[in-house]
C-alpha cells in the first residue's frame, strides 16, 4: 500500500486526506491543533499522528496544508525536510507563496514543490504544480504522476509566478466584476447569473481557448481577427487597483446586501459540495470529445 502524509488537517488538509484515502493510499495526518486532529479522526482510512515527524516518516508523498504565513511555512518545511526520507516529495497547498520563498535553505530543496488545489480538492480535481528554480524535473514528474494516480488533474506551471495560474485568472474576473457592480452597470446577483448561467456552463467542460475556437468559423485565428479591435478598446479601459480600495469594494458588498452567519455559510458550503459532486459525476459519465 502506498503512503501519504498530510501536515495540517484544516478543511483543505482533510479534503486532501480524502483524496488519498479514497484512492487506496494509507494516510497519516497531523496538525498542531488538537481540535483539528480530532476532526481528522472522523475520516475513514486516515490515521492521526501525534507529531509532524511521525506523519511524514516512511511516506512517499507529503501534502502540507499549513497557514499562509511565510515564517510558519519555512519552519514547517525545515521540520519536514529533516524528518522525511530523502526520496519523499514535499508538496505545499499554498496559494499565496511561491516555493522559492520557503524552500531555498533546505538540504532537500530539490524535492520540494507546490501542489496548489482548488477548494475542496476532493471535489474539484485541478492542481497547479509549480516548482522553485531548484526543484528537480523528477520531483515535478513524480508529483504529476501521483496526482493523476489519485484522481486529480495536475497542470504544469512551467515557472514561478505570483498567484500561479488559477488565482490570476480568478482575480482578473473578480476585479472586473467588482468594477461593474461598483460603477452601477449591473447588480451583483445578475453578475453572478452571467457567470453561473452563461460563461460557467461552457467553462465547466471547456477552457477559454477551446471555447473561443468554437465561437468563429475559422477557429481561434478567425476569432482573434474578428474581435481584436474591441479587445484593444477594452484593454485601454482596464479596471485599476483602486477597485480594491476599502471604500470601493465596500460598495459592492453593500450592493450584495447579505451578511450570512457561520451556520448559513456552512449550510451553503454543503449545498455547493453536493452540486460539485453531481457535476463531477456527470462529467465522468460523459465520453470525452476527441481532438
Amino acid at each position: 500500500m502506498r503512503k501519504a502524509g498530510i501536515v495540517g488537517t484544516g478543511l483543505i488538509g482533510r479534503s486532501w486526506a480524502q483524496v488519498f484515502a479514497r484512492a487506496g493510499w494509507e494516510v497519516s495526518a497531523w496538525d498542531p491543533d488538537a481540535r483539528q486532529r480530532d476532526a481528522a479522526r472522523a475520516l475513514e482510512g486516515v490515521r492521526v499522528a501525534e507529531t509532524l515527524e511521525e506523519a511524514v516518516r516512511g511516506v512517499e508523498y507529503v501534502q502540507e496544508c499549513g497557514p499562509e504565513v511565510l515564517e510558519a511555512k519555512r519552519e514547517t518545511y525545515a521540520r519536514m525536510d529533516a524528518a522525511a526520507a530523502k526520496e519523499t516529495i514535499l508538496a505545499s497547498s499554498t496559494s499565496a507563496l511561491m516555493p522559492s520563498t520557503f524552500t531555498e535553505p533546505l538540504a532537500g530543496r530539490a524535492r520540494c514543490v507546490v501542489a496548489h488545489p482548488v477548494n475542496p480538492p476532493h471535489l474539484v480535481p485541478v492542481v497547479e504544480v509549480c516548482g522553485a528554480p531548484w526543484t528537480s524535473p523528477e520531483t515535478k514528474r513524480r508529483t504529476i504522476e501521483i496526482l493523476r494516480l489519485v484522481g486529480q488533474v495536475p497542470i504544469d506551471v512551467k515557472r514561478e509566478i505570483d498567484g500561479f495560474i488559477l488565482n490570476r485568472l480568478q482575480v482578473a474576473l473578480l476585479t472586473e466584476a467588482f468594477r461593474l457592480v461598483q460603477e452601477g452597470y449591473v447588480s451583483p446577483e445578475d453578475l453572478d447569473h452571467t457567470v453561473a448561467d452563461g460563461l460557467g456552463l461552457r467553462w465547466s467542460f471547456m477552457g477559454p481557448f477551446e471555447t473561443i475556437e468554437l465561437n468563429a468559423p475559422g477557429g481561434i485565428p478567425d476569432y482573434c481577427r474578428r474581435y481584436v479591435g474591441w479587445f484593444r478598446r477594452y484593454l485601454a479601459d482596464l479596471p485599476s487597483p483602486a477597485v480594491w480600495d476599502d471604500a470601493n469594494w465596500a460598495k459592492a458588498v453593500e450592493a450584495w446586501g447579505r451578511s450570512p452567519t457561520p451556520e448559513e455559510i456552512a449550510e451553503k458550503s454543503r449545498w455547493r459540495d453536493e452540486r460539485l459532486a453531481a457535476l463531477g459525476a456527470h462529467k465522468r459519465a460523459q465520453e470525452p470529445h476527441s481532438d
